[in-house]
């Protein structure tokens, strides 16, 4: 690969990676925004607070004290808090307020009150911190510094602006008595989420336009590498016949038009299978950016069927040869550890023992664009979540309740493959031998496996079979030559059969 197409693939994913998280942060920040209820305002439930001293006092709220903010922004824009508090007893009136907190603190000189220093929920705990004092509090209602407060019956409520500054909230009976005793809810509008949200959904676009364009650049010039690979010629969607350019002769349709070759590379060493997960590290850094770039392409080439009902075919090699290089990965790592030599870091197809490759086709239904990569494919789904979920997914096992909470255990082996892969490698480790049946099988997944992502991927609109194609070719396949030569003899640079 070509350092020049490199470079400008890695820079695309970042860029891509970078818009796509804030595309989700602009998501996340624009549904808060719009889902602030209750008169504009996220709240809290309505919890019940008490204690016998003579106020409820939160801790000191430091906005921005002694900052020297920038020239037009002021606190107020950033939003508001709500407070409402009910009186346990519906004859007691019930007094809120806040104030300074300096201010709130020369009030509550030598009087006794609970400071509520944290909250949590589900379930329901406060921390209380206890101020001891000697004097009796001063009626609230008659004092002026309050910034805003609310006093009677039933239930008060109060809404603040932010300000710069420190400030208190205070809950206390209306007359000063002690012994508070009442049901707060507190809440807050964030009046900057819908501002910030759109500042992130633009720098999202803009990196965006960035990245993909250099992605889809990237793997066009990797996908033209070196001379045309050896599709063999798929099947006319549209009318049940064979088409193709003009180097390739017809063939006689194959069972699936997807080929996962993979021979097993005996002898194979007892141990070395227990350190290729940090062997393979080199590959799965590059298969990072590669798959981002692979999702990013199978879109745009998506968008491109949808419209013209053809796959680019620069496109459609990277896509492939992506899909190769993690299949020789897999292979020589834990979806199958038949193989210990290293895999090679290319798109192209070479002389290593595991290989894929796709037909290219010649057109594409574009309806079938919009629905077979999720609807249609949900039966394979479902089946590869058992068959190979372990690799693709989590599962969890021997659930069990404890304190009204429910726990699980971490299944070992989360699919059939990895327990089979497993059995294998134990009868590796110990016989120096791989067994040849539970090899066959482990094709057969990987090949069900390989055939539904080149159909979720668009790269094949033939819905896959639901069946195990075992061993390590496919069952019947064909050996047409790749061009130049009229002979009908094969000349593509696949391994020949043992």
């Amino acid at each position: 690969m070509r350092t020049g197409r490199v470079a400008v693939l890695v820079l695309g994913c970042l860029s891509a990676l970078t818009g796509f998280a804030l595309l989700t942060a602009a998501v996340f920040l624009g549904w808060a925004y719009f889902m602030q209820r209750d008169g504009g305002h996220f709240t809290s439930p309505r919890e019940h607070f008490e204690t016998s001293e003579s106020a409820l006092v939160s801790e000191k709220v430091d906005l921005f004290e002694g900052a020297d903010l920038p020239e037009g922004f002021s606190t107020e824009d950033l939003g508001r808090v709500l407070l409402r508090a009910t009186a346990t007893d519906p004859s007691q009136e019930i007094f809120i307020g806040i104030g300074p907190r300096d201010e709130v603190d020369k009030y509550f000189t030598d009087v006794a009150r609970t400071e509520v220093t944290d909250v949590h929920f589900d379930p329901f705990r406060p921390t209380y911190r206890q101020i001891p004092g000697t004097r009796p509090a001063e009626a609230p209602g008659a004092q002026s510094f309050w910034s805003t407060s609310s006093a009677g019956p039933g239930t008060q409520e109060v809404r603040w602006e932010l300000q710069q500054g420190a400030w208190t909230a205070v809950v206390m009976n209306a007359d000063a008595a002690p012994g508070v005793s009442a049901d707060i809810q507190a809440g807050a509008r964030l009046a900057f989420l819908g501002p910030l949200a759109l500042s992130v959904l633009i720098g999202a676009v803009v990196f965006l336009i960035i990245g993909i364009p250099l992605i889809v650049a990237g793997a066009i010039g990797l996908g033209r590498h070196g001379p045309p690979q050896p599709h063999p010629v798929g099947r006319d969607a549209a009318d049940d016949t064979f088409a193709g350019d003009v180097t390739h002769p017809q063939v006689p349709w194959t069972v699936y038009p997807t080929r996962l070759v993979g021979e097993l590379d005996e002898p194979l060493s007892r141990w070395l299978w227990l350190v290729k997960w940090l062997l393979a590290i080199p590959h799965y850094f590059v298969l990072f950016f590669l798959g981002v770039a692979f999702v990013v392409t199978t879109l745009v080439s998506g968008f491109v069927i949808l419209f013209t009902a053809r796959y680019p075919r620069a496109l459609f090699d990277f896509g492939v040869g992506v899909l190769r290089w993690w299949w020789r990965v897999q292979f020589y790592t834990y979806s199958a550890l038949a193989t210990d030599r290293y895999p090679p870091f290319t798109l192209k197809r070479t002389d290593y023992p595991a290989d894929f490759d796709v037909d290219y086709p010649v057109r594409l239904s574009r309806g079938l664009v919009l629905v077979k990569w999720w609807l249609l494919a949900i039966p394979h789904y479902l089946i590869l979540s058992l068959l190979a979920g372990g690799w693709f997914g989590s599962w969890r096992a021997g659930a069990f309740a404890a304190d009204g909470a429910h726990y699980g255990q971490t299944w070992l082996f989360g699919s059939l493959l990895g327990l089979v892969v497993t059995f294998s490698a134990i009868a590796l480790l110990f016989t120096g031998r791989y067994p040849h049946g539970l090899f066959d099988f482990v094709m057969g997944i990987n090949r069900w496996a390989f055939r539904v992502a080149a159909y979720a991927t668009l790269m094949r609109d033939e819905y896959p079979p639901f069946r195990l194609d075992q061993g390590p070719f496919e069952p019947d396949e064909p050996r047409p030559h790749s061009g130049g030569d009229d002979s009908g003899a094969d000349t593509s640079p696949e391994r020949p059969r043992p």
